[in-house]
């Protein structure tokens, strides 16, 4: 999706969000990673009404975030398994949680482990491999027309 198409601030978070900022989207992707492949079981685990939850797994499989590939031991029946994109999400969909644990639920109803204690990701930087602080981050806007306040006139 080329940024400049999309609405307001060219941003690959707007393209982001167009492909997986539905609730059902996120939550259908939560159940595929937790291992549920079959409509049935996503269904039931998100609460979705049948027919957008269809239409949601229809739009991922087509933005290339989901398969469909032949469920084990059955040769009717096809699940839905995360592409190397849908793989790519699962640290968003981490933080999105650790978010909620924080901010949005009174208790924490779920938690990622790692062994045998709670996973605590830390962010290092892939070029220096020094741990980063979000203090010491900062945002290059490269679109053209458009700095951190927003349209350059």
């Amino acid at each position: 999706m080329d940024p400049a198409g999309l609405t307001g601030r060219p941003c690959a978070l707007t393209a982001s969000l167009q492909l997986i900022g539905d609730r059902w989207a996120l939550l259908a992707i939560r159940e595929v990673m937790l291992g549920n492949h079959r409509f049935r079981q996503i269904a039931r685990n998100t609460g979705a009404p049948t027919d957008r939850l269809s239409a949601r797994l229809k739009d991922l499989v087509a933005a290339g975030v989901l398969e469909r590939r032949p469920l084990p031991d059955e040769s009717r029946h096809e699940g839905y398994h995360l592409t190397e994109a849908g793989r790519d999400l699962t640290g968003v969909v981490r933080e999105l949680l650790r978010w909620g644990d924080r901010w949005a639920v009174t208790s924490q109803p779920m938690r990622i482990m790692h062994h045998e204690h709670e996973f605590e990701p830390r962010t290092a930087c892939a070029a220096c491999g020094e741990t980063v602080d979000q203090s010491e981050l900062r945002t290059e806007v490269i679109a053209p027309g458009w700095d951190a306040a927003g349209p350059v006139a």
